[in-house]
């Protein structure tokens, strides 16, 4: 059975099953579309101040006609009753990551506004920002001491240079060359969006006189070959100060020859004033990341055991001198982040849980986990006096802040950013059925109903499947694959969490390596059959299937092996031929482990799920999309996938990026993917129901 939750206003996260919210709204709407999805406030990194008064956060908005997010940061005051959110910051420059001070008088933070990336910093009793740096490389990220005017910063430099100088002037050297050729020893060549060029990303620390300006930098990892935080992902999550600010602790991984097929982070410890850099976790070969320390000094941290799986999960450990020792071995979670609770004893920490991202409080002594907030996505937290402030979506809105008080059983709105946007569009309905799937596993399925749904209608269906493969889409917000804008533009909306994605206990996580075409497939088939017996508004025989990156893969699987399920296909960023794809994408590790070796020792493994073998078999319309600054899967796939479709007299689109990555990023070219996938969505599902051109769709009506 489905228990379909409505979006109200403030209740649109916290629904018991079975119960529904309903907003306080007219009947009709219209529906939410892809300039709705664009123009959402995004609210992130909410960090509270030391005495836990203040609360401040990154807010981004979006500036359609110079195609641009614009970042600013913002304040709440939690002492205040009925609180409102405070723009601290209007320039035009990107300003984001702040931290505070330990006195809490001044809230740094990084922004853009000299030219480049440098900490600048705001007094809370008024006045101007002023720049703290004025280095000549840019900061990557930022923390600050906890018991001292005292910054840790992440900045690229070239190996052999022992100044910040010395790198500026060798990569304006470089930009200055007449000649465009790059030279590579060893991988990584390109990696993510970027070719690489010669910079690692070093930590360093630096005072801050008491004129507020930081003085020479001092590199903590001077002569190290590796980068923190990692590229390309990586934060001021992957280091952290000692509670008395004399030591700093960094997860990194060697860039040596086999960097690119290695997931061996280490955390290391150095002097806060600069030394030689001691491995303490030379024994893991695995992944060790996210330090954090206790109030007593011990040391907890996030680990992984399998090296090359980057899918392995993340366990809690404890270092307590020389001793380590893993927290609930018994919770098979993975954990995605991890802090020290105010208490400075427990700790919180977030974890996918059956479509849901929740909230967990974990207890070393004890060794038991809690679970705090179950419902929704938390995509960032900070604890106060008050509770627990959480930044949370789901499925029917971006991140918004509440504050969970201690014992409470659900949180309280602090922030209503996207609320009236959000009031003047379509209440979205979504639910959760479960189906037996491949190997007559349990698995689960989501279902979001069309924007104004009405009892005893058909509805095509938008079938999505997530990328990862080990990742998720469940009860959470996204900017890129959103239901909401297809239920908006009157679709349904069905997705599966197939073998393979996390929440489901590690077993499950892992079940999908060295078998991508297969219980995957099965639970799509078996998914879609069951949905639709169930819910009689979705039509069967009216479907497309979408998605991106492994959803791709999936998709000319599909192609392959499943051709008469489908009206029509979705390929973003899929992969076409499992060879080219081992030897042009970046990170080895990846295919490695999924396949069980490298293509040259293990051939049959790669061909076992290759979409290209099986193009005689291909018969369903398909848009292709890539992006051709994308490493990862590299736009040559797409080429190829739509080479296959023209080929074989399939009808077939080709839609190329030149400027984006794996992801599809900048306001405009967010609208156009969308108004080319729902385009494509209305030929084959919706005959006559649009003449525009493709590329050219409106944005929708009300349904």
């Amino acid at each position: 059975m489905s228990a379909f939750l409505r979006n109200g206003l403030s209740t649109l996260l916290f629904a018991t099953a079975g119960s529904i919210c309903l907003a306080a709204a007219p009947d009709v709407l219209p529906g939410f579309s892809p300039e709705d999805l664009v123009m959402m406030n995004r609210l992130s990194d909410p960090q509270a101040s030391p005495d836990g008064r203040y609360l401040a956060f990154t807010l981004r908005s979006t500036d359609l006609a110079a195609n641009r997010g614009n970042n600013d940061l913002y304040l709440l005051d939690l002492a205040t009753a009925d609180t409102q959110p405070r723009q601290l910051t209007h320039d035009p420059a990107a300003d984001y990551n702040p931290r505070w001070s330990a006195d809490g008088r001044h809230l740094y933070f990084l922004s853009t506004r000299s030219g480049s990336a440098q900490v600048w910093r705001l007094a809370l009793d008024g006045g101007e920002a002023m720049p703290v740096t004025a280095y000549p490389v840019g900061v990557n990220a930022l923390k600050v001491s906890p018991t001292e005017p005292r910054l840790l910063l992440s900045l690229d430099v070239m190996p052999d240079c022992s100044t910040l100088a010395c790198t500026a002037e060798h990569l304006a050297a470089r930009t200055a060359d007449k000649t465009s050729a790059m030279a590579f020893d060893q991988l990584f060549v390109r990696h993510w969006d970027r070719w690489e060029d010669g910079t690692l990303a070093h930590l360093f620390t630096a005072w801050v006189g008491a004129d507020g300006k930081a003085g020479e930098p001092v590199d903590l990892m001077p002569g190290m070959r590796a980068n923190t935080p990692s590229r390309p992902m990586g934060g001021d999550e992957e280091f952290t100060f000692s509670p008395d600010g004399r030591s700093v602790v960094f997860s990194a991984r060697e860039a040596s020859r086999g960097e690119a097929w290695s997931t061996n982070f280490d955390l290391w410890q150095v002097p806060a004033s600069g030394g030689t850099p001691v491995n303490l976790t030379a024994d893991n070969p695995a992944w060790d990341t996210q330090p954090r320390f206790l109030a007593d000094g011990r040391l907890v941290y996030l680990a992984m055991r399998r090296p090359g799986f980057e899918a392995d999960r993340l366990r809690v450990m404890l270092r307590d001198g020389a001793a380590t020792r893993e927290l609930v071995a018994d919770w098979d979670f993975s954990v995605g982040q991890i802090e020290v609770a105010r208490d400075g004893r427990s700790l919180l920490v977030t974890a996918d849980d059956r479509g849901q991202t929740g909230l967990f409080r974990i207890d070393p002594r004890r060794g038991d986990v809690r679970p705090l907030l179950a419902q929704g996505q938390v995509t960032g937290f900070a604890d106060t006096p008050r509770g627990t402030v959480i930044a949370l979506a789901s499925l029917a809105a971006p991140p918004e802040l509440y504050l969970l008080p201690p014992g409470a059983r659900e949180p309280r709105a602090l922030t209503g950013i996207n609320a009236e946007r959000l009031a003047q569009r379509a209440a979205t309905e979504f639910g959760t059925f479960t189906f037996a799937g491949a190997n007559g596993a349990t698995v689960q399925g989501h279902v979001v109903k069309p924007a104004n749904y009405q009892p005893g209608r058909k509805y095509p269906v938008a079938f999505i499947i997530h990328g990862g493969p080990q990742s998720a889409f469940g009860n959470a917000w996204s900017y890129r694959w959103n239901p909401k804008t297809f239920a908006g533009a009157g679709f349904a909306v069905v997705f599966i969490d197939f073998h393979g994605t996390p929440g489901y206990g590690q077993a499950f996580t892992d079940s999908i390596s060295g078998d991508w075409g297969g219980a995957p497939l099965a639970d799509l088939k078996a998914g879609l059959a069951a949905a639709v017996k169930e819910h009689d508004f979705l039509d069967g025989d009216r479907a497309c299937a979408l998605g991106a990156s492994y959803g791709g893969f999936m998709i000319n699987w599909i192609a392959g092996h499943w051709p008469d399920g489908f009206r029509c296909l979705v390929n973003h960023a899929g992969i076409f031929d499992s060879r080219s794809m081992y030897y042009t994408t970046e990170e080895l590790w990846f295919p490695e482990w999924e396949n069980g070796g490298t293509y040259f020792a293990k051939p049959g493994n790669h061909e076992k799920f290759n979409p290209s073998a099986a193009v005689a078999n291909w018969r369903t319309p398909m848009l292709v999309i890539h992006g051709q600054q994308d490493f990862r899967v590299p736009y040559s796939q797409g080429l190829a996938t739509f080479t296959a479709l023209q080929r074989r007299g399939i009808e077939s689109r080709l839609v190329v990026f030149p400027d984006e990555n794996h992801w599809i990023l900048s306001p405009a070219n967010s609208l156009r993917w969308h108004r080319e996938v729902l385009d494509w969505l209305d030929r084959f599902l919706k005959p006559g129901a649009s003449a525009s051109a493709p590329g050219d769709r409106a944005a929708p009506a009300a349904q």
